[in-house]
C-alpha cells in the first residue's frame, strides 16, 4: 500500500513512476501484486472507454435512485442511517467515519463496504458508489463505478463479492470482528438489473493532439497533473485555465476535502507549468539570462468552475484562441461536460485537442473483456513501455 492513490489518480505522480520505483526497490516478483493493482486502474479506464454507455447508465440510474428516495420514506431513512454511520454494524459504521474523516479507505475495505451496502443493508448500489465518489480523495469514475459493479455481480457476470466475517477479522487484525449472523448469509448477483449483459465494445476514441502554431488555451484539469512532461514548446499559448470540476462528481454535495484537494492540485500544476514555460533570454547589455513570460500570454491563469458549458464557451471565444490543449479526459462527469461544450466551441472555430499518454495507449486496447487479458500481458507491456528488459 503506497498511499499515493489521490496523486496517481490526478497524475501528479505517473503510473510509470510508481511501477519503476516498485521494480527498483523490490524486483518483479515481490512487486508483482502492487504492479497488478496499478494496472487495474488502467484496465478499468480502458474498459469504460470502450463502453461509455455504462457511465451514462450509471448516471441515469443514480438520478432514478435519488428520485426514489423522495417517494420512499423508509428507504430514505435507511440510506441516511448508512451514510451517517448509524447502522448498528460496528465495522461498517467505523468505515463510514473513516471515509468522511480521511477521504480514504483501503481497497479491501471498499469491497467489504460495498458488499455490506448491497447485500446486507440492501441499498441501491449506485447510491453507495455516489457516496464514495463524493468523499474519496482518489475518487475515479471508472475505478469507482466498475468496482461497485464488480462487487454487485454486474461486471463479472454471475459472480458477486461476499463480505465474510472471518476475512474481515483476520485482515483487520481483529479490530473489527462482526458476527457471521450480522452479514448477508448469501449474495445474489444483481445481473437481473441488466439482463442484456455487457453492452458491445466500441472503438477507442483517438484524440487529436494539439496543432503547433495555433493560438491556444492550455486547459488544466485533474485528469492530467504533469502537463510539463508533454510537448508545450510548439504551442502559441495565449492563456492557462485551471478547470475545477469536483462538483460534477455527483448531483449531491461533494466533500469539501475533495474540492480542496483538487483546488490545491490544480494550483500546483499551474505553478509548475508556468515555471516550465518561462523563457530564458540574454538580458540587454548584461550578458546574463533574464526570465521572461511566453510571448502574447494573456493576463494570467484563471481558475474556473465547470458550471454552465455555454458560459465557458463564451469565455474561451473571447480569448481569441483557435484550440484548447489539454490532457486526455476519459469517460466520466468531466468528459460529459466537455462533450456538452464541444459543439459550441466548434461553432466558434475552436478545436478541443488532447494528449493521450503512451501508458494509456498501451494498456487500454487490452481492456475490452476481463482483467486477465491485461494481467497476462503485464510483462510485455512493461517491456514495451521501457520499464523492464
Amino acid at each position: 500500500v503506497s498511499g499515493l492513490s489521490p496523486w496517481i489518480r490526478r497524475r501528479l505522480v505517473l503510473e510509470r513512476e510508481v511501477v519503476a520505483a516498485a521494480l527498483s526497490a523490490h524486483g518483479p516478483d515481490e512487486a508483482g501484486k502492487f504492479i497488478e493493482e496499478v494496472f487495474w486502474r488502467g484496465y478499468f479506464k480502458g474498459w469504460l472507454e470502450q463502453r461509455p454507455v455504462v457511465w451514462t447508465r450509471y448516471r441515469e440510474g443514480l438520478t432514478r435512485d435519488l428520485l426514489a428516495l423522495d417517494g420512499d420514506r423508509a428507504l430514505r431513512r435507511r440510506v441516511e442511517a448508512a451514510e451517517a454511520g448509524r447502522t448498528g454494524l460496528a465495522c461498517f459504521d467505523a468505515w463510514v467515519q473513516e471515509l468522511q474523516d480521511t477521504g480514504h479507505l483501503h481497497n479491501h475495505t471498499r469491497m467489504w463496504f460495498a458488499s455490506i451496502w448491497i447485500f446486507t443493508l440492501r441499498l441501491p448500489w449506485r447510491l453507495g458508489a455516489d457516496l464514495f465518489l463524493r468523499h474519496l480523495l482518489d475518487g475515479d469514475p471508472a475505478s469507482n463505478t466498475l468496482g461497485w459493479r464488480w462487487v454487485a455481480g454486474l461486471h463479472t457476470r454471475g459472480k458477486a463479492y461476499a463480505a465474510q466475517a472471518g476475512n474481515i477479522a483476520r485482515c483487520t487484525g481483529q479490530r473489527h470482528t462482526p458476527a457471521e449472523s450480522e452479514l448477508a448469509a448469501t449474495v445474489t448477483p444483481l445481473d437481473d438489473q441488466e439482463p442484456d449483459g455487457w453492452p458491445p465494445a466500441v472503438p477507442l476514441r483517438t484524440p487529436q493532439p494539439p496543432a503547433p502554431g495555433l493560438p491556444t488555451l492550455l486547459l488544466v484539469t485533474e485528469e492530467e497533473g504533469f502537463l510539463e512532461d508533454l510537448d508545450l514548446s510548439t504551442l502559441d499559448l495565449r492563456a492557462v485555465c485551471a478547470l475545477q470540476a469536483s462538483a460534477l462528481r455527483s448531483p449531491r454535495p461533494v466533500s469539501g476535502a475533495v474540492a480542496d484537494f483538487e483546488a490545491r492540485a490544480l494550483q500546483d500544476v499551474v505553478a509548475r507549468v508556468q515555471g516550465h514555460l518561462l523563457v530564458r533570454q540574454p538580458g540587454p547589455g548584461r550578458g546574463r539570462p533574464d526570465v521572461l513570460p511566453p510571448a502574447d500570454m494573456a493576463s494570467g491563469p484563471s481558475t474556473r468552475e465547470a458550471a454552465d458549458p455555454e458560459d465557458f464557451v463564451r469565455w474561451v471565444a473571447a480569448l481569441g484562441v483557435r484550440q484548447i490543449a489539454t490532457g486526455y479526459v476519459p469517460q466520466g462527469p468531466l468528459r460529459q461536460w466537455l462533450d456538452a461544450a464541444e459543439g459550441g466551441l466548434q461553432a466558434h472555430g475552436i478545436a478541443l485537442r488532447e494528449w493521450r499518454r503512451d501508458w494509456d495507449a498501451a494498456v487500454w486496447p487490452h481492456a475490452g473483456a476481463g482483467f486477465f487479458k491485461v494481467r497476462q500481458r503485464i510483462p510485455r507491456l512493461l517491456r514495451d513501455l521501457g520499464l523492464a528488459t
